[in-house]
């Protein structure tokens, strides 16, 4: 039963999760699954803390690393797949000549946002592609929302056999080719580093003159989207929130006190000492939160949130931001939203997607300070592991990252042990020692750092600790 406070009632039973590669879960990736909503009709609002509770999947985030699990457009290869020849003297040539080309036309577009030129954008656009300019009216409308500075484009490499000849034939002129081009940009007052992603672009040459014809040909696998590609945008400031929205029916604007709110419970738990700006992004359809995050179609359908690095490869300080999941994060209610809302929050502000802090630990106080800003009953919060605990199966351990797989049979006990834990941590030393456990986890540079932490913050080994930490859960279990 829910908190009776909240106006939630108890959820029906539901199914468990469905398989995913175990690639998806490796590096530093968590999401809290393992049920999928009701049916929803006149109760939703009544359901929704309990789904929140439920799916504070967001609970996950996708870290520095790109997940490598998108589609390939058809026939696409991926970078494995992709030939690796030395050029001759000549292909070398023309490889150059064609850099400075397209380089060229990137640095006209650049110029252009940087200058707030729409006429000269566009003027770098293919005048055929039809398709693409009215595309690129809404990318460089888009841009103009946002809080964008430092935009660049570079020039990376190309493939001329990437384009069928059916598609060449189409694009019409005296050459055309496919580019792979580094973008970045950084969003002013939120972002310590430039974001930075890879997009492919088409060029073509007709009547001399060189143009942009597609920034979307063939993404290989795992290639994420920039937000603002992919539809009109509706952009919303707060005092700690920029939220982005491609759903032309939700408000961005009615977002904003909610991820503010968010950001003032996690700095009362874990301090001021960040940048208290935070990033959130509502796509209108899944595929869109595909796209911004680079995955398989479908692995997010049971996901109300994930937290994600907007980079193309590792780096500390990327610029981080929270992906929603459209269908589930509206369904959640006003309730519901903070607490995934907040969980995500901590994410962020605990740097989580670059912490070496194990999953228990990282999963466990982001639950912790999401609970603490929406309270719920505990029957409620840690219903699978309370029956797991009265069935005689108390955990052995902490629960390993293999626990907080989406294809884990116990994935909702290894999110309700975690959040016990950090809180017994919280009740037992006080809630500035969980966050002093925490930090000190998170700036080891040791391969003991999560043993030495335990015994010089918390006096104890971890041995000693999950003995406590099992009694306690036999405690609340009323076992």
């Amino acid at each position: 039963m829910i908190d009776e406070h909240s106006d939630t009632v108890p959820l029906p039973a539901i199914p468990p999760p469905p398989h995913r590669p175990p690639s998806e879960t490796a590096g530093r990736t968590a999401e809290r699954t393992g049920r999928v909503p009701p049916p929803f009709g006149p109760i939703v609002k009544k359901v929704a803390l309990g789904l929140a509770i439920v799916l504070v999947a967001g609970a996950g985030y996708a870290g520095l690393r790109q997940i490598a699990d998108a589609p390939a457009a058809p026939g696409a290869p991926t970078a494995a797949e992709s030939p690796q020849t030395s050029p001759t003297p000549d292909e070398a040539a023309e490889g150059v000549r064609r850099a400075s080309v397209g380089g060229a036309v990137l640095q006209k577009m650049a110029t252009a946002i940087e200058d707030d030129s729409r006429s000269a954008f566009l003027a770098a656009v293919d005048p055929r592609a039809t398709e693409f300019r009215e595309s690129a009216r809404t990318i460089f409308a888009n841009l103009g929302k946002l809080p964008v500075t430092g935009f660049t484009f570079r020039y990376v490499s190309d493939d001329t056999a990437a384009l069928t000849p059916d598609r060449q034939a189409a694009l019409g002129g005296s050459e055309s080719w496919l580019a792979q081009v580094e973008v970045s940009w950084q969003l002013s007052g939120y972002d310590a580093k430039p974001a930075r992603e890879t997009l492919p672009v088409t060029f073509v040459t007709r009547d001399g003159t060189t143009y942009a014809a597609s920034f979307s040909e063939r993404f290989v696998a795992g290639q994420q989207r920039p937000v603002w590609a992919l539809g009109p945008l509706d952009v919303a400031k707060g005092d700690h929130s920029l939220v982005v929205s491609l759903d032309p029916d939700t408000d961005a604007e009615s977002y904003v006190s909610t991820t503010d709110r968010a950001v003032e419970s996690v700095s009362k738990i874990w301090g001021r000492s960040w940048r208290q700006k935070v990033v959130v992004y509502l796509p209108a359809k899944q595929a869109e939160m595909e796209y911004v995050l680079g995955a398989r179609p479908n692995t997010y359908t049971q996901i109300a949130a994930v937290t994600m690095a907007e980079l193309d490869s590792p780096q500390v300080g990327a610029p981080v931001r929270i992906v929603a999941n459209p269908k589930l994060f509206e369904e959640l209610g006003k309730q519901g939203r903070k607490i995934v809302l907040t969980h995500e929050t901590t994410h962020v502000a605990s740097t989580a997607t670059a912490s070496p802090v194990p999953l228990w630990l990282a999963e466990g106080f982001a639950d912790y300070v999401a609970f603490t800003a929406v309270p719920v009953q505990d029957e409620s919060a840690a219903k699978e592991l309370f029956k797991a605990v009265r069935a005689g199966k108390v955990p052995s351990a902490l629960p390993g990252t293999e626990a907080f797989a989406a294809s884990s049979a116990e994935l909702p006990q290894a999110y309700e042990s975690a959040w016990l834990a950090c809180r017994l941590i919280a009740e037992r030393e006080g809630r500035s020692t969980l966050v002093k456990f925490y930090r000190a986890v998170h700036a080891s540079r040791s391969t003991t750092g999560l043993a030495d932490a335990f015994k010089s913050i918390l006096g104890m080994t971890e041995e000693e600790f999950v003995a406590e930490w099992q009694q306690y859960l036999k405690r609340l279990a009323g076992v």
